[in-house]
């Protein structure tokens, strides 16, 4: 896949949707591609320091997290750290940052922040684009 450039928006902020965003984004940039995540509004959890250690379970499915460990699937944590080795790229919403009161400080190392100008910029000429 060298020479795909994916562009993924995370928009939700459940333990689901961390595996998700951080499962196609490792696979594509284990394929070579080049990935970028916008991360806005409850998929901020998803880098914050504190929220991704512990995201809910939509409700109903609490035998998940059981299941994710039995199957040793790594952590959301590690995913993220899995993730910024591999060279994906973070963004942080500027706007919902600015909405919610938080600063750069909040979010796990090496993240970037900006505005939806700065994602519209990167997932311009992206060959392949989703939204979770």
């Amino acid at each position: 896949m060298s020479n795909t450039k994916v562009a993924i928006i995370a928009a939700n902020g459940t333990l689901f949707d961390a595996y998700k965003v951080f499962n196609i984004a490792t696979a594509a940039a284990a394929s070579n591609a080049e990935v970028g995540i916008f991360f806005t509004f409850e998929g901020l959890n998803l880098i914050h320091q504190d929220k991704y250690k512990n995201l809910p379970l939509p409700e109903g499915k609490k035998d998940f997290k059981t299941g994710f460990e039995q199957a040793n699937v790594p952590s959301i944590k590690e995913l993220v750290a899995i993730a910024q080795e591999m060279g994906v790229k973070m963004i942080a919403c500027q706007m919902t940052m600015d909405v919610m009161k938080l600063e750069k400080k909040a979010f796990v190392e090496g993240i970037e922040v900006g505005g939806a100008a700065t994602f519209i910029e990167y997932a311009k000429d992206a060959n392949i684009s989703l939204s979770f």
